[in-house]
């Protein structure tokens, strides 16, 4: 098990705040444009699709697909379990996702395959999303 003590964790800002919230309470949100409807990960000033700054928090569906990952056998910091899963998910609303794939068997994992949002504890402050064979 990852020692959460030991390792970096996400710093949230005023821009990226909603979404740590909403990851604490097991939802996943993403910020979605007013003016084009993109949605958009990580959080941004701008759309990045029309440059618009309008924007609105929505929850989305937490499921993808998994669009590249590779096994880690040699963690950055010995806090770090390995072998662990780093991971690209492509969102069934579009964007793609830096994450950790967590609760799969290492020989089911193939690009394409079907995945949904899970969420590690890390403290009391961070709920951390990361994703699931589903």
């Amino acid at each position: 098990m990852t020692d959460f003590a030991q390792v970096p964790l996400p710093r949230p800002t005023a821009l990226s705040q909603p979404f740590w919230d909403a990851a604490n309470e097991g939802r996943l949100i993403l910020q979605r444009c007013g003016a084009c409807g993109v949605y958009r990960w990580t959080p941004q000033i701008l759309c990045t699709a029309c440059l618009s700054e309008e924007f609105s928090w929505e929850e989305v569906s937490g499921r993808g697909t998994l669009y590249s990952y590779t096994i880690v056998h040699r963690a950055p910091l010995a806090a770090f379990e390995t072998p662990y899963v780093l991971a690209t998910v492509e969102l069934e609303e579009g964007p793609l996702m830096l994450t950790q794939i967590v609760e799969s068997a290492h020989e089911r994992l193939a690009v394409d395959a079907p995945v949904e949002v899970a969420f590690t504890r890390a403290n009391e402050a961070i709920n951390l999303y990361t994703f699931r064979l589903s």
